[in-house]
């Protein structure tokens, strides 16, 4: 559940300005970021689900899935808390703001995570449930520190980040598969030129506060561009999968090409020309890439 695209396009708001409890709290599990692990779980859930939907199923997969993000997105706030004070995107936070205190956060985190996977367990299935237990520590104990060692950390933390559809996936169908594979695979590659944009933008931010970001370790850029490019390119073959294996129909595939080339358009406009405006671009073509790709999967799923 590695954030994907939180507190972008804004600056932070002053530390000290009021909240809502609400806002704090929406702050908190990263609301923005929950909302696409839950999008990307029921895109997951409805793509392989067979006959009739079971919605009570569907239900308890999404409600687990959340508390498990809500409590990740905690607790990984709870870990960073003194590198997101250093960062003006970060800074107006729950805890680097002082609207919250660790302990809260913690047993908030903790609680959250564990009810999460045990309803997953009991609820759905347990293979989801280690599912969500393997996302929940790869992204907390090795993707959050590995933030400070090494600029691969974006590619590491792909990995959970592209757990929800498979979760999804395997909750419907109570096994693994090359379709769940493949949903997967587009998960983990779309996120690599996302957040490598974001990256870009925030660079000097992200020096400040000693995270190692490629593009703060990359100083003439041509790295960055080349991871870009390269993973864009992957993200396009790869989305061509769903129609391989019948899981959608032309309509998709259609709509995937031309996402894919707008998408692999804009990626190769930013490693020609590494502005803020081309980084900028490349972060929105990012976001609206995703949701309209997974819309054309669920509107032309294979019956």
């Amino acid at each position: 559940m590695k954030e994907i695209s939180a507190e972008i396009l804004t600056p932070a708001q002053n530390v000290g300005a009021e909240k809502s409890w609400s806002a704090v709290f929406a702050d908190l599990v990263k609301a923005r970021l929950t909302t696409l692990v839950l999008l990307t779980t029921l895109v997951g859930f409805y793509a392989g689900w067979n006959g009739p939907m079971n919605f009570l199923l569907m239900f308890n997969t999404l409600a687990a899935t959340a508390l498990v993000a809500a409590g990740a997105a905690a607790l990984n706030q709870l870990l960073e808390r003194e590198y997101d004070a250093k960062m003006r995107r970060t800074q107006s936070r729950p805890l680097p703001s002082g609207r919250l205190q660790p302990t809260t956060v913690a047993i908030f985190g903790g609680v959250s995570s564990v009810a999460g996977l045990v309803y997953l367990a009991l609820a759905v299935n347990l293979l989801t449930s280690v599912l969500g237990a393997v996302t929940l520590v790869s992204y907390l104990f090795i993707y959050t520190p590995l933030k400070r060692v090494t600029w691969l950390n974006t590619a590491i933390g792909a990995i959970p980040g592209a757990f929800p559809p498979l979760m999804g996936w395997t909750a419907a169908r109570g096994e693994l598969s090359g379709e769940g594979s493949a949903l997967f695979a587009i998960l983990a590659f779309w996120q690599i030129p996302h957040f490598f944009a974001i990256a870009w933008m925030y660079r000097d931010e992200y020096a400040k506060a000693g995270f190692v970001m490629l593009p703060n370790v990359d100083a003439s850029g041509r790295r960055t561009a080349q991871q870009t490019v390269s993973h864009t390119l992957a993200l396009l073959i790869a989305s061509l999968a769903p129609f391989a294996l019948k899981m959608a129909g032309p309509v998709y595939l259609a709509t995937a090409l031309i996402l894919g080339t707008a998408f692999l358009g804009c990626a190769i406009q930013f490693s020609r020309q590494l502005t803020l405006a081309r980084a900028r671009q490349l972060f929105l073509a990012s976001i609206i890439y995703l949701p309209l790709l997974l819309a054309a999967m669920v509107w032309d799923k294979v019956k």
